[in-house]
C-alpha cells in the first residue's frame, strides 16, 4: 500500500465548496501514479521504453462522505491484481480517519497501435513489490 497526501484546491469544488465527484478519479490517478513511481517505474518509462500503455477500462467508486475546500486527504492505493492481461488497483480516500471514497480501476495493457498485449513478467513483479 502507498499513501499520498492531497489538499483540496478551490478548483476541485463546486460553488458550495464541496469536491466535485469526478475529481476523485483524478485522486485515484495520483495515487496510482505514485504507487508505480515508488517502485522505480513511471508511466512515461513504460510507454517510451516498452511501447505499452495501461488505459483504464473500468472504474468503480462508492462515495460515502464529501471532501471540502482546503481539506487534507489521504489517498491509499493498493495493487489488487496483476496479471499478463489485467492490472487492478484499489483506492481509499480519507480525511483524517473518515472514509470518503473507496474504489478501484481496471487496466489492460495495449501497444501503440491500440491492440491488447501482454504485460511483461518483470513489470508485474515490480508492481507486486511490497505487497
Amino acid at each position: 500500500m502507498e499513501e499520498v497526501l492531497y489538499r483540496v484546491i478551490y478548483g476541485d469544488t463546486d460553488c458550495g465548496g464541496v469536491m466535485y465527484y469526478g475529481n476523485y478519479l483524478r485522486l485515484f490517478e495520483i495515487g496510482r501514479t505514485e504507487y508505480i513511481r515508488r517502485r522505480g517505474l513511471t508511466y512515461k518509462s513504460i510507454e517510451e521504453e516498452r511501447g505499452l500503455l495501461l488505459p483504464v477500462v473500468e472504474v468503480w467508486a462508492r462515495y460515502r462522505s464529501s471532501a471540502r475546500y482546503d481539506d487534507v486527504l489521504t489517498i491509499r492505493t493498493t495493487l489488487l491484481e496483476a496479471r499478463s492481461h489485467k492490472v487492478v488497483f484499489g483506492y481509499t480516500i480519507l480525511r483524517n480517519r473518515d472514509l470518503l471514497v473507496e474504489g478501484h480501476t481496471i487496466h489492460v495493457p495495449i501497444n501503440r497501435e491500440g491492440k491488447i498485449t501482454r504485460l511483461p513478467k518483470e513489470i508485474i513483479e515490480i508492481l507486486q513489490k511490497g505487497i
